[in-house]
């Protein structure tokens, strides 16, 4: 069953790539059909966005379509069945692999990162498919295909549990939640990015992307689902250390790291809610966040700890 495992992953990766290909290619349609004459307003990307004043191109009157091949909205709607299909893959993936070591499928360097490109394209197509919000799919499916590259490095190999792994159920809840958490920070991460290349480069591709006050209440949106999230992971981590080793906070490299993540984000939020901070400083926030997430996530393979059971 592992290999059948593997197998799903490379297709899950495969669909990814195609999918973040077709959304690119829905992107630069786009910015063909307003700049050769369209005339219907702008920051219209693939066939539609969270973007109230939103007229899709699709409508647009057959004389203003210069551009070649399919229109934006249909290049999307492929390329959002290629990311579910990506999805149902890795779901496939987890659950054989869950069947053939009989404990949830989190506990290696290799797992680890399986499922955490689950919970990226699960946030992302929840997003998607709540806000049509596809844009975010610019910088979020190239951040998933990374996370797949990099599990498919790592050895897939299905070691027996070591004794402070076997309350598997806690376990398991600890890191679905951690996964959660990431797969939102993710989509705030995203829409951070795309509010930064907006505002650093206005009107080169404005067109391209939702309003600037769409993109930043995304990335709260998106910050608020994951921050309890994360505070979650934080106290069933320790609720497991006291079980495991007898203390509830040790330290660890990855339990700092945590802790930094959470309180950056913490951060973010106490400054949105109390002082009203928008803007660039926001979004660079949210940026700094995410890469403490992406620390926090590769700690324990750079510095071990008491978090680096799957590191070989």
């Amino acid at each position: 069953m592992l290999l059948y495992a593997q197998y799903a992953i490379m297709v899950a990766l495969g669909a990814t790539v195609l999918s973040s290909i077709g959304y690119i290619w829905a992107a630069v349609q786009g910015h063909q059909l307003v700049t050769k004459g369209t005339q219907k307003k702008a920051r219209v990307l693939v066939g539609g966005d969270l973007v109230d004043d939103l007229e899709a191109l699709d409508a647009a009157p057959a004389p203003t379509r210069r551009v070649s091949g399919p229109l934006p909205a249909t290049i999307a709607k492929y390329a959002s069945w290629l990311a579910w299909g990506a999805l149902g893959m890795l779901t496939l993936a987890l659950v054989l692999r869950t069947v053939e070591t009989g404990r949830g499928p989190f506990v290696t360097q290799h797992e680890f990162a399986v499922s955490m490109a689950w919970g990226f394209l699960v946030m992302y197509l929840f997003f998607e498919w709540k806000y049509r919000a596809r844009t975010l799919a610019l910088v979020a499916l190239p951040m998933t295909v990374v996370i797949q590259l990099y599990a498919l490095s790592w050895d897939s190999t299905a070691n027996p549990l070591v004794p402070a792994l076997q309350n598997s159920f806690l376990l398991t809840l600890h890191i679905l939640v951690a996964i959660f958490a990431y797969g939102a920070f993710l989509v705030s991460f995203a829409a951070a990015v795309l509010y930064l290349i907006d505002s650093y480069f206005p009107g080169k591709v404005s067109h391209l992307l939702p309003k600037a006050d769409v993109l930043d209440r995304l990335g709260y949106r998106a910050t608020v689902i994951g921050y309890p999230l994360m505070t979650m992971v934080i106290v069933l981590g320790a609720v497991w250390a006291e079980i495991a080793w007898g203390r509830y906070w040790s330290w660890d490299p990855k339990e700092t790291a945590s802790l930094v993540t959470w309180l950056i984000y913490g951060g973010y939020l106490h400054a949105r809610v109390a002082r009203g901070w928008v803007g660039r400083g926001a979004a660079w926030l949210l940026v700094i966040a995410f890469a403490s997430v992406i620390f926090t996530f590769f700690g324990n393979a750079i510095f071990g700890g008491l978090h680096s059971y799957g590191v070989v």
